[in-house]
């Protein structure tokens, strides 16, 4: 007997049947079939993951059906043993687990098209070492036990078949140069692959800069020519860290598309500012992607006009941040005042405006000379004030806030450290404030410094926050709720430092710097790529709470799921599966249409488990 899906009237029904002989019209003896019992519609007994037909056939087969109606038809499954020999000194009387991760990842790094570009980079260049091997182990070793490019070569025996075959320890870093060398290639392969499969959403892309420190003292030097100027800047550099470090930095910009799934990336100097990323980074790697139109989110650190007429000038629109406390008094007048708001409850309202702007665009020829363009564009400027993010400023200021009523009440007994003379400093009237020196004052002399206008002007703003877009006809919530996506960029970064250990960095030159970063970049792609099949096998309250509403479980939990998830070889050639029962790895398998069986495995067994992932 076997299950039987067929179509009536538009709707797939289920329903069991066996073989039977019986003679045609003809008279000739054939195989037809009898219909043992109906089991009704399909979606009626479909659980939502994947490959429930599937799995639904193979449970009848083995006697534990997966729903109730089969249970009459089948008897007590006769029990499958094995008889294990053991021979003393024999290695497999010593248990030594080998990871099976691999049986997931090896099928998403194939998604991506990765294995046949190496192959094809491996063969021009006549490489002789196992290049797909080193590239798998860096990328692995990252998502499951981040460690030195040395250490994570000492990795490769941990697997139940090892990644690399036959190379030395030092081809790590032979493997980085080729990694480098094809950076490009490997952009334009994982993109192609990712839109082939589940289609890029490109009707959005967002862009953020984070940066990775160095435990050096020293940053590296600008490389002069003869007479002085920069022929190639150093990049490992002194500059604003995220972390607040004090070791040099270098800047990398992130692009995002509106499935979470990471584009591409760029490398900076570390003491590059924010802005001054954009345009580079969009002219090396998205602007070339043949993504269509769409519209860059961004944070306020990259408005500026240069950015937004590039953006602009490739067809493609902007939502972006603005800073309100640094835009003209007019702008800030207009943006308090209650006038135009449309009021959403009484914790949330809106407003916008169109604006014209020309500006003077200075752009540089390659041999240095200036020349200067007037341009003319047009963008609305959306503003709104939440309560949320007013009490949030009102906590982050204040202690600040607190301290200058304290300084009021009691001058005379006050003294005032050099953090809050820098917080003050702002707030001080132009005409005592002493650039020159900096020095504390007593609190008496303190207070009749202190600019009410300017002080007052600060706390009007609070809770207010301003975006600047060139789609005009969007309606101004779905503006705003367009710029909230650019909180799940700030998670890839999180993955990045945190999951995958990014940084510290422990290469030196910039061409095995940027392949490091560019082995995190794959790592965090080939999560979010299973993280996607997770979230959308299962109902959203079974992912819980932080960020895994939208990935369907964090990538610490992926990594520790996929680490101990693990086989110990028996005699025979037999495999048994440890921690293949845990709630994590259970739900990655499923997810991934894989059909975890407490039995012994034999090589064969694992390569149909590895075949049947599906990635897409």
């Amino acid at each position: 007997m076997h299950i039987e899906k067929y179509r009536s009237n538009g709707i797939d029904y289920l329903r069991l049947v066996e073989g039977k002989r019986m003679r045609n019209r003809a008279g000739r003896n054939i195989v037809g079939k009898r219909v043992v019992a109906s089991l009704g519609a399909f979606d009626h007994h479909d659980d939502g993951l994947p490959d429930f037909l599937a799995r639904l056939r193979q449970s009848f087969r083995e006697g534990r059906p997966l729903i109730d109606a089969l249970k009459p038809y089948v008897g007590d499954a006769p029990k499958k043993e094995w008889t294990l020999r053991f021979r003393k000194d024999d290695g497999n009387c010593k248990a030594e687990p080998k990871r099976l991760a691999a049986c997931v990842l090896d099928p998403v790094f194939s998604a991506l098209g990765l294995d046949q570009l190496l192959a094809s980079v491996k063969h021009a260049s006549r490489i002789r070492y196992d290049l797909q091997g080193l590239v798998r182990l860096l990328v692995y070793g990252r998502i499951l036990e981040p460690a030195s490019k040395w250490a994570t070569m000492e990795q490769n025996g941990k697997y139940y078949e090892p990644l690399v075959s036959g190379a030395n320890p030092g081809n790590v870093y032979d493997a980085l140069t080729v990694i480098d060398g094809n950076a490009e290639k490997i952009f334009r392969r994982m993109n192609t692959c990712i839109k082939r499969g589940i289609g890029r959403n490109p009707s959005l892309v967002f862009y953020d800069v984070t940066n990775f420190y160095f435990e050096i003292a020293e940053a590296d030097e600008d490389v002069l020519d003869e007479s002085g100027g920069v022929v190639e800047k150093g990049l490992r550099k002194f500059g604003v860290s995220k972390e607040n470090r004090k070791q040099p930095i270098v800047q990398i910009g992130l692009f995002m598309d509106d499935n979470g799934i990471p584009v591409s990336f760029e490398m900076f100097p570390g003491n590059t500012l924010d802005h001054h990323t954009l345009k580079p980074a969009m002219e090396r790697t998205v602007d070339g992607f043949g993504l269509g139109r769409f519209v860059l989110v961004a944070d306020r650190g990259m408005y500026s006009a240069p950015n937004m007429c590039h953006v602009t000038d490739a067809g493609n629109g902007y939502i972006v941040s603005k800073s309100l406390r640094k835009s003209t008094a007019a702008t800030r007048r207009w943006a308090v005042s209650p006038e135009g708001y449309a009021v959403v409850g009484d914790k949330f309202r809106r407003k916008s405006r169109i604006v014209r702007r020309e500006v003077t665009l200075v752009k540089k020829d390659k041999n240095g000379k200036e020349t200067r363009e007037r341009r003319k564009f047009t963008e609305k400027e959306v503003v709104y004030w939440s309560e949320a993010f007013y009490r949030r400023e009102m906590h982050e200021h204040k202690s600040f806030l607190d301290f200058v009523e304290r300084l009021r009440a009691n001058p005379a007994g006050f003294r005032v450290s050099a953090s809050q003379s820098k917080s003050l400093r702002r707030f001080l009237k132009d005409e005592y404030l002493n650039k020159r020196t900096n020095e504390i004052v007593d609190g008496r002399k303190l207070v009749a410094m202190i600019d009410d206008e300017k002080l007052n002007a600060f706390n009007e703003l609070m809770g207010y926050y301003m975006i600047a877009t060139s789609e005009l006809d969007t309606p101004d919530q779905e503006i705003i709720e367009k710029y909230h996506g650019l909180t799940q960029i700030e998670d890839q970064f999180r993955e990045m430092k945190g999951t995958l250990e990014a940084r510290p960095v422990f290469v030196n030159t910039p061409e095995h710097i940027r392949a490091h970063l560019l082995v995190c970049f794959i790592a965090l792609t080939m999560m979010r790529l299973v993280q996607r099949r997770i979230a959308a096998a299962e109902p959203k309250s079974v992912a819980g709470g932080d960020l895994e509403w939208s990935y369907g479980m964090s990538g610490e939990r992926l990594s520790k799921a996929l680490r101990d998830w693990q086989v110990l070889r028996q005699p025979g050639e037999y495999y048994q599966m440890l921690n293949a029962s845990s709630e994590d790895i259970s739900r990655v398998l499923a997810a991934v249409g894989v059909s975890n069986e407490d039995v012994l495995y034999t090589k064969g067994d694992i390569a149909k488990l590895k075949s049947s992932v599906k990635v897409y």
